[in-house]
């Protein structure tokens, strides 16, 4: 066994008090590491740090800023093939998946380079004579990273990326899941030459290192992706130091496939929306509703494509699936599969198998009704419920009935009831003919209702998050 992997505080590779054991979820006895898990104590000493540099950082200027992120986007395309290997050994995924994951990242630290250079302001006439009045944005400060463990390069990348860019000092906790993928992360941060206490890395479990993030009164801004429940303990403990807050929770997002439908576009959607990454992303396409004249035939069609996927070990060749994340993740999927079964559903597929690795096959509930949990609860899984409706305003309604908002999609040839949905889906995104998962680097990224809170990720909206807005006047009489 190697060295333990250690958190990086200003500038430095250090230890904690425990240590945490990173495993494969294809294969368990496949110990991948062990990795720092450290505590309040070190979230302390890297605010500290944070809020040392912070200051210089953003007064050397955009350009400074635009080199370092640029090299990290270079260092993370040159070491894809490394990071999406430790991504897919770590978290289940396939390795094209996981290489095209390393990569997004890439792309994304290289738009935020050049985001640094384009940070506007205003300049506005005063209506006093003799005033001029000037609107800049200035770093929050500090910064608390918290990141869940689906997506381990790209979501830390879309948050990591634009909170430097815009002059900000970062304190990162990843998910403790995927400590792997954080730390090679966090090595291409170091040598692309960031300096000290800009970037800190505080690996360790939620209740110790999350905590000790949101009540640590020297960072001014949280951003969290991960569950409803702790979305909202963040939100009320932030509170209390008044911090500024950004909430990605979670989705329970509709597919509508209407009767006039291309099928094989259709299903080639939901095939994707649903099962793609084993169904872990916030943006699954996880109620599946269709009108009635096209239901069986689309049934029999994404039920055949579903049972033909190969669910496998997530580095090996022609695995379409890979393994749930993890063993407490399996049973939760398993207990809504037999849920599914007591509200009413036929269940075709959701088994578990293999003597080795959390692996289940995908599985469709079908006859489900929306008021089911099966169907307003977030499984985080390869499941997904179909939902047989009269028409596109039935079709509407049902979407809209959930707790959550994150992505809608509709399949359709129809240009009336394509913008009708547009229009109509109470969605932060919406899909026409394509899946609900899947969305560009350079474009808002974010929902409504229970799926989101605080200002939009990605593109150019993720300066409304990691800035603050300063108004100054000038007397020139």
């Amino acid at each position: 066994m190697s060295e333990p992997h250690l958190n990086l505080i200003a500038g430095q590779w250090v230890g904690a008090e425990d240590l945490t054991e990173n495993r494969n979820p294809s294969d368990p006895s496949d110990l991948i590491g062990l990795y720092a898990s450290g505590g309040a104590e070190d979230v302390a000493r890297a605010s500290a740090a944070a809020l040392t540099a912070q200051t210089a950082w953003f007064s050397a200027g955009p350009q400074p800023r635009a080199d370092v992120l640029d090299r990290i986007a270079t260092l993370i395309e040159m070491r894809a093939v490394e990071i999406g290997t430790m991504l897919a050994r770590e978290e289940g995924k396939i390795l094209p998946e996981a290489i095209a994951e390393a990569r997004r990242a890439a792309q994304i630290f290289r738009f935020y380079a050049g985001e640094a250079l384009r940070i506007s302001g205003e300049a506005l006439a005063s209506v006093r004579p003799n005033v001029d009045i000037e609107i800049l944005r200035a770093p929050l400060g500090v910064v608390g990273l918290i990141t869940p463990w689906n997506f381990p390069i790209a979501i830390p990348a879309w948050k990591i990326a634009p909170a430097l860019a815009y002059g900000n000092a970062v304190v990162f906790k990843p998910a403790d899941l995927t400590p792997g993928t954080a730390h090679l992360l966090a090595q291409v941060i170091h040598q692309a030459g960031c300096p000290a206490g800009v970037f800190n890395l505080v690996m360790g479990s939620g209740a110790r290192v999350g905590a000790a993030l949101v009540a640590d009164p020297l960072i001014s801004g949280i951003s969290f992706t991960g569950s409803v429940p702790t979305g909202r303990g963040i939100a009320r403990a932030a509170a209390e130091t008044m911090k500024k807050v950004q909430l990605e929770m979670g989705g329970k997002n509709p597919m509508v496939v209407l009767d006039d439908a291309d099928l094989p576009t259709a299903v080639a959607a939901c095939l994707n929306g649903a099962f793609f990454s084993t169904g872990q992303r916030c943006t699954a396409s996880s109620r599946l509703i269709v009108q009635a004249g096209i239901h069986d035939a689309f049934v029999a069609e994404l039920s055949h494509q579903m049972r033909a996927m190969r669910v496998g070990p997530a580095l090996e060749a022609g695995s379409q699936m890979g393994p749930v994340v993890s063993g407490a993740q399996l049973q939760s999927n398993l207990r809504y599969v037999a849920l599914a079964r007591g509200e009413g559903c036929t269940v075709i597929g959701g088994e578990a198998f293999g003597d080795a690795g959390y692996f289940q096959t995908p599985a469709l509930f079908l006859g489900a009704d929306n008021a089911m949990r099966v169907a307003q609860e977030e499984i985080f899984g390869p499941c997904a419920a179909v939902i047989k409706v009269d028409d596109f305003d039935q079709a509407l309604a049902v979407a809209n009935d959930s707790p959550f908002g994150l992505s809608a999609g509709i399949c359709t040839s129809s240009l009336r009831h394509a913008r009708a949905f547009k229009h109509g889906a109470k969605a932060g995104m919406v899909m026409v003919n394509l899946p609900t998962a899947g969305v560009d680097y350079h474009v808002p990224f974010g929902g409504t209702k229970g799926s989101s809170q605080g200002a939009r990720e990605q593109g150019r909206h993720a300066v409304e998050f990691y800035t603050t807005i300063k108004t100054s006047y000038s007397y020139a009489g």
